[in-house]
């Protein structure tokens, strides 16, 4: 291709990946954001004072556009800000309304807000606000930095708190938490092979800039994507091409010592609970018939159970799969979830068979992987 076209291709940005719905809700919530604030600080000052500066459109972008990014946290917008206004006032009566005051305040802005990890975009233009806005800004003083900078900001922060939660989205965001089943300090299974969080903090120090993403997203990123080629290798592979089909299942109302009965003479460690339709309603293990939901607290010498029937001691909340779901979907409950069974159920929700890790290892080492 021509250098010229390649030149001028890298102005024109790659498509966002992001779908429609978020385009239009990250949209209506700067909306909402701007005109809440205006609203409230125009009733609170009057319109004979400075009520909103410019920069809060630049943080509505953030807190309601992209909530999970670093520069788009709590400390951030609030430090981030008020610690500019205050550098910003600082310059100005140091050095007057002059660009050389605008140039040190922006400098100043930004290395305090690395230096406090309080990095956010809209702070510098707050500190060329606290230096060139005028005499109605001029006139406040370092008061500036508390109204209207940090009311605005909290303000801010407050309906973007309400909004993304409400919205469904995780904010503050935090990343993605990882429990351990097991309750050890031992790395889960899928960090034990290939990279490791020491790796992603080499590989986002070495491009020797900031990256707006924070490193659990990256690992989440990169976890993904290896579920991603996985499907593409065993796509072929199927719940229903390594499910056991006769599955030993028990009724709610059965009794505890049928269930025991029915473990021990067929070697299992899980009965699926099916009510007389044949449609799921809970599993009951090993470990329900000695740490129940009637046990306060697992205690130090296992005790049985003292409930009667499989419906007091059974675990409702049940993670399952589809016949025709690639067994690439359920690597990651069965490692990191820390998962042994899964039922299989058909489109009725009845249940049509079970998955143990014995059938996922078996069928990992023994079909032929695809094309990558």
């Amino acid at each position: 291709m021509n250098p010229l076209l390649n030149w001028l291709r890298s102005f024109y940005p790659a498509p966002l990946t992001i779908g429609r719905g978020e385009l239009w809700l990250s949209s209506v919530g700067v909306g909402l954001g701007l005109l809440c604030t205006d609203w409230l600080s125009r009733h609170a000052l009057g319109t004979s004072s400075v009520w909103f500066i410019a920069p809060m459109g630049a943080s509505a972008v953030l807190l309601f556009a992209v909530p999970a990014s670093p520069l788009a946290q709590p400390w951030s917008i609030l430090g981030g800000n008020v610690l500019s206004a205050l550098i910003g006032v600082a310059c100005h009566q140091w050095l007057g309304a002059t660009g050389l005051a605008a140039a040190v305040a922006g400098t100043g802005a930004v290395a305090t807000m690395f230096a406090l990890r309080c990095l956010h975009p809209p702070g510098g233009a707050v500190a060329l606000t606290a230096v060139l806005g005028g005499p109605a800004i001029h006139e406040l003083g370092f008061g500036f930095a508390l109204w209207p900078v940090a009311a605005d900001s909290a303000v801010m922060l407050a309906l973007a708190l309400l909004f993304n939660n409400a919205m469904g989205r995780s904010y503050p965001h935090h990343g993605v938490t990882k429990s351990r089943p097991h309750d050890t300090r031992d790395p889960l299974p899928t960090q034990r092979v290939g990279y490791n969080k020491e790796d992603l903090d080499a590989a986002l120090a070495s491009f020797g800039e900031l990256l707006d993403i924070d490193r659990h997203d990256l690992e989440e990123i990169m976890t993904r994507a290896q579920l991603h080629a996985q499907r593409r290798h065993w796509g072929g592979v199927r719940c229903e091409d390594i499910m056991s089909r006769d599955v030993v299942s028990v009724g709610p109302g059965d009794s505890v010592d049928e269930a025991w009965a029915r473990l021990a003479h067929h070697k299992i460690k899980a009965l699926p609970v099916v009510d007389a339709g044949n449609q799921l309603v809970g599993i009951v293990s090993l470990h329900d018939f000695f740490i129940g939901q009637s046990a306060p607290a697992p205690s130090r010498v296992p005790r049985m159970n003292t409930a009667r029937r499989v419906e007091d001691i059974m675990t409702r909340k049940v993670r399952t799969a589809r016949p025709e779901q690639a067994i690439a979907d359920l690597v990651r409950g069965f490692s990191d979830g820390g998962l042994h069974h899964m039922p299989v159920l058909d489109a009725q929700d009845r249940l049509v068979g079970m998955v143990t890790q014995s059938d996922l290892v078996a069928a990992l080492f023994m079909a032929p992987a695809g094309p990558a």
